[in-house]
Parts: structure tokens; C-alpha cells; sequence
């Protein structure tokens, strides 16, 4: 029987304990044996959850880096995204192989110095890129590698997020302001997305394009009559993003962020959550007057190194969040909807009366669904379990996301904002082949440019 993986959180908030959880579902796979977080609160909780000794909790990744040696074989880094190569460099020299949230970097420097070092030591880092692992992703993976729509000419995606998790997350929220967390919203939400458009396209990123803006929330357009914080607000009751209407009428929707300033209180009434939104809760805050430095939309185009290419549509401010896809090949095509786990396979069978072939797929029944433990539609466990197999020295699932591949798809995004800011068409092929992540790289562009430019 194989060892029992050990494993320490660094970041014990929400993702955090998400993954951990592993080890309460599979004991004889994973133990969680420490914690490193500021919060004494969130310590004591993991302490308790995961019954471990009080001398293995740790203020921070650094006093556990202090040790001098490795406690346990690996880590679940999921810290916030400023923060995530900062606690992981240290652990990382220490020996430990991790299971890194992404974004796992911020910008590109960071980005390239992390990967040099990972090769050096050469621990084994897996990037939380846990949509790949929901089966209705991997379904579809399955069907392009057999060969089922042919060549893969276009992917088209489109990302929803809902109002309500706009302003929890992005407006109001740890992702409002890449000054703080320093990352824009099309990294620290999207470049999930990203990444299953390079990993289903199985192609390097040539060029990139992108444009977006700040639609509805720029401080001009603030209505009238509204006021810094909502419960002070003449419009709470008739606005769509009033505070009252998103959290006290719905205390459970966004419980561990939003009550995240009162987690000292055990067991807040609603009249103590009432309270903490009209002080400084940041949560309070009128959506127009909140500081934030995010755009709402924006689209994203992508030309891959052979002619191909893909395009993310991100729009917040739905009524319900979710994605679509729609992928067009040489023999067939593939579209499908997140959220109802299932998709259509349509085949191009010329003696057909209508000229092609449809079938309906399910990822998983939706009866299924509501017994898949975590969040990504059953990604978030199938993750964790991947990377605890490779820890015992199993080969990686198709869904695995090495650090290089990851690094394609941050790449793009840090191109994409680029492009985005200055009103550009950017290249990646001289950025990749620096860094060693496009071998033929000469011979690529050379063959890329010989498409691209034919008449």
C-alpha cells in the first residue's frame, strides 16, 4: 500500500480548506499535518478540523520556511495572488512539491523567475487550473484527442459572472483592485479560462488582442441620490447591487467572504451582519464609490501558432453566471453549456439529409452534480486526487497542469492586458522561445507567418 501523502496549508481560507478537505473524504491518501496563516482564527479551525497538534501551526509561510526543514511532503499554497510566490519560493527550496492556486504569479517577472527556480529544484508544482478536471471539460478533451471534429479551426467561449459575484468578488471584494491584490480581473478569473482554450486547442499562443472597459460601474455613472454606503442609501431597497438586498437577504450566499471582518463572533446574528456592513465592512460599500480598478467586460482573441484561433468573450453583470463553448473543427463541431453538464457533438457526414450527424452528451446527470463535493463542477476534488496520485508516483492525468503550461496561459493574459491597454496586436513567439517554451520556435513562426499572410 502507498504512503500516506502529508501535507501542510499554507492560506487556510476558502479554497484552502477546500482542497484539504481531500483528507477527511481519503485518510489512508492525504493527512493535513500543519497550517501557516496570520489569522488565529482560521489556525485554531484548521487545528481542529484536521486534528493536528498546536505546534505545527504557523503565523505565516516564512516562520514555517524558518524551521529549517521540511515537516511534511508537500503544501497547498492558497494564499492570495499577490502572495503566492512570495510563500512559495522559500517552501520550495525546502524540498516541498505543491499544489499552487492560481494565478500562481502576477506578472510575467515573477512568472519566469518561479519557473527557473521549479526546474532547478525540481519539485513537482501543480497549478489549481481545476476546470480541466470538471468531466464536462474533460469529456470534450476526450473527444477532440480521438479525433471526433478533426483539425480544431475555432473555439469560441464565453464567460458570464454574475452580478452578484461581480460585486462580491470584483467590485467590492479581494479582486477589486490589482493595486492590492495585483491581479486584473481577466487573470485572477479567467485565466481558468484561458487555459482550457490552450489545453483543448493542445497549440502554443501566437498573438494576441483585447479590448474591455469599465462599462457600468465608473463613478460618473453612479445613480443618483446613492450614497458611499449602501444602508446609508436613499436607493438600498430599489438598487441591484444594494448590500442589503445581496447579503442580509441573503446572509449565506457569500458567507466566507462577507462575513469574513466578524468571524470573531460566534455565530453573528443578523443585526451583527447589519452592523458590520454599515461600519467598515468593505462589503458596505456603494459599488460606484469603491475604489475598484477592474473592467466589467472584455474580449479576448487569440491566433495560435498554426492559423488557428480562439476568442474569450468575459462579461460581469449577468443574471446568472456560466459558460458556454463552441468549438468548430475540420470534421465536426462541439457546443455545449457549463452549467447543464451537457453538450452536442454534431459530425459532418456528407450523405446525411441534412449533411451532418448530432448527438447529446452528458458530462454527468445532473442528479449527479449536486453529490460532486467542491465548486468547477466537480473539478476541485478530481484535482486534489490527481495530484496526490503523482506524489505516489503515478503518471499525470491529461487534466494535470504543469507549471509550464500554466505559464502559457498567464502569459497570454499578461499579453492580453497589454494589448488591451495599448491598442495593440502583441506576439508571444520571441517571449516563449527566451524562456524555453517553444523548442522550434523559428521554424513555428516562420510556418505561422506563411498562413497568416497568404492572400
Amino acid at each position: 500500500m502507498a504512503k500516506t501523502i502529508t501535507c501542510i496549508i499554507v492560506g487556510a481560507g476558502h479554497r484552502g480548506l477546500l482542497y484539504a478537505d481531500y483528507a477527511l473524504i481519503h485518510p489512508d491518501r492525504l493527512k493535513i499535518v500543519g497550517v501557516a496563516d496570520p489569522n488565529p482564527i482560521r489556525r485554531k479551525a484548521a487545528m481542529e478540523r484536521y486534528s493536528f497538534s498546536e505546534d505545527m501551526c504557523f503565523e505565516s509561510a516564512e516562520a514555517l520556511a524558518a524551521t529549517g526543514k521540511r515537516l511534511a511532503d508537500a503544501v497547498i499554497n492558497a494564499t492570495m495572488d499577490e502572495e503566492h510566490i512570495p510563500t512559495s519560493v522559500p517552501l520550495l527550496k525546502l524540498g516541498y512539491d505543491m499544489l499552487l492556486e492560481k494565478p500562481f504569479a502576477i506578472n510575467p517577472e515573477e512568472m519566469f523567475y518561479f519557473l527557473d527556480l521549479a526546474r532547478a529544484y525540481d519539485n513537482t508544482v501543480l497549478i489549481c487550473h481545476v476546470l480541466r478536471y470538471a468531466p464536462f471539460y474533460r469529456r470534450i478533451k476526450d473527444l477532440i484527442v480521438q479525433d471526433k471534429i478533426g483539425e480544431v479551426i475555432s473555439i469560441q467561449m464565453s464567460e458570464m459572472v454574475s452580478y452578484h459575484h461581480l460585486a462580491v468578488s470584483y467590485l467590492r471584494g479581494k479582486w477589486s483592485n490589482r493595486d492590492l491584490c495585483g491581479a486584473p480581473i481577466l487573470l485572477a478569473k479567467t485565466c481558468h479560462d484561458i487555459d482550457l482554450m490552450l489545453w483543448l486547442k493542445g497549440q502554443r499562443p501566437a498573438e494576441v488582442s483585447s479590448f474591455g472597459s469599465d462599462f457600468q460601474f465608473a463613478e460618473f455613472k453612479k445613480p443618483q441620490g446613492s450614497a458611499d454606503r449602501c444602508l446609508d442609501c436613499d436607493i438600498v431597497d430599489s438598487c441591484l447591487y444594494s448590500a442589503k438586498s445581496h447579503y442580509l437577504s441573503h446572509p449565506d450566499r457569500w458567507t466566507f467572504y462577507v462575513w469574513a471582518p466578524i468571524e470573531d463572533i460566534e455565530n453573528p446574528t443578523l443585526e451583527d451582519k447589519k452592523k458590520s456592513l454599515e461600519k467598515d465592512n468593505p462589503y458596505g460599500q456603494c459599488v460606484w464609490r469603491c475604489n475598484h480598478k477592474n473592467v466589467d467586460h472584455q474580449m479576448t482573441t487569440v491566433s495560435f501558432t498554426d492559423g488557428s484561433t480562439g476568442v474569450l468573450n468575459l462579461t460581469g453583470g449577468s443574471a446568472k453566471g456560466d459558460r458556454y463553448i463552441h468549438i468548430i473543427g475540420s470534421k465536426g463541431e462541439i457546443l455545449g453549456n457549463f452549467d447543464s453538464g451537457s453538450f452536442t457533438l454534431r459530425t459532418i457526414v456528407p450523405e446525411h439529409p441534412e449533411g451532418f450527424e448530432e448527438t447529446q452528451i452528458r458530462a454527468y446527470e445532473v442528479s449527479d452534480a449536486s453529490g460532486m463535493m467542491g465548486e468547477h463542477g466537480g473539478g476541485d476534488i478530481l484535482l486534489v486526487e490527481d495530484f496526490v496520485s503523482i506524489l505516489h508516483g503515478n503518471k499525470p492525468s491529461i487534466s494535470a497542469t504543469s507549471l509550464e503550461d500554466s505559464i502559457l496561459g498567464h502569459l497570454t493574459v499578461f499579453k492580453a492586458e497589454e494589448a488591451r491597454k495599448n491598442h495593440q496586436v502583441l506576439e508571444l513567439f520571441s517571449v516563449m522561445k527566451e524562456h524555453g517554451l517553444l523548442k522550434n520556435s523559428d521554424m513555428d513562426q516562420a510556418v505561422y507567418r506563411k498562413i497568416m499572410d497568404a492572400d
